[in-house]
């Protein structure tokens, strides 16, 4: 399902020192969504839905997509200092962020540098942390559609895929993937897609209200990393998507903005 582009726009922004793409809709409260390690997928039903009771801004992280490279931006502590100084520049405070994978890591690493920036905080299947039973999904042994293909429990009953991962992409969606896989790789590729210090830095966020989110069956990040997360911000609750992986907003949107709509308020 694509929704109309009538209910959204694209806005490049400055901010920074740099032009940030981002993808906006909706009125209400600012709602930042964050998107994961393969870039940003577009504007999905997810989206659509929450547009209906929030401002929702969707920018494409630096040196994905269309948002240029920043040269000095080597690793995740790098790119959340970064977003927050960009945050100050487009007056944005005090708002509530979804995160997805590689995204939801990015508002964790923000949230410890200044845990007032957000209001409340929901993480989708968050990279970040080691897990303690599985392993994180190499992605870089893979080509990018296997990786995506992966990260979404049973495709062919998820009717938003073929958006997210056609089975003949353009030349344009693959330049797009292999440019997040390299910016991908230059953020987290030693130690791969965790830091061993984040657990004892999340336990900073004990007074800021925040929803852990992870498919059963996601095959990209272990759902053991979810209990860590759990048990690492104190206060925190984490729920478990039946028939889901790594891809909530893409497998289970209407549970997904419910559980949101619940936590945000």
């Amino acid at each position: 399902m694509t929704t109309s582009s009538a209910t959204w726009t694209e806005e490049r922004l400055p901010a920074a020192g740099a032009e940030l793409q981002v993808l906006k809709g909706g009125s209400g409260d600012p709602l930042l969504v964050l998107h994961d390690e393969m870039g940003q997928p577009g504007w999905l039903r997810f989206h659509e839905e929450l547009a209906k009771n929030y401002t929702v801004y969707a920018p494409s992280h630096p040196g994905f997509g269309v948002t240029d490279r920043i040269d000095w931006i080597m690793n995740m502590r790098d790119i959340a200092t970064w977003y927050l100084w960009a945050l100050e520049d487009l007056g944005l405070s005090n708002l509530n962020v979804v995160g997805f994978s590689i995204g939801g890591w990015l508002a964790a690493e923000m949230a410890t540098q200044n845990p007032q920036v957000f209001r409340k905080m929901a993480l989708a299947a968050p990279a970040g942390i080691l897990p303690p039973t599985g392993e994180i999904l190499d992605m870089f042994l893979i080509v990018s559609k296997e990786f995506i293909t992966a990260g979404v429990h049973n495709p062919s009953a998820t009717p938003e895929f073929q958006q997210v991962c056609p089975d003949e992409p353009s030349p344009e969606q693959v330049e797009l993937w292999e440019t997040a896989r390299e910016e991908a790789c230059r953020l987290s590729w030693r130690p791969y897609m965790h830091d061993r210090s984040l657990p004892h830095r999340l336990g900073r966020l004990k007074n800021l209200p925040s929803l852990i989110v992870w498919g059963r069956n996601d095959a990209v990040v272990p759902p053991s990393a979810g209990e860590v997360y759990n048990g690492s911000i104190a206060g925190s609750r984490l729920v478990t998507l039946e028939e889901c992986g790594h891809r909530p907003d893409v497998e289970k949107p209407s549970e997904l903005t419910a559980l949101l709509g619940e936590f945000f308020g």
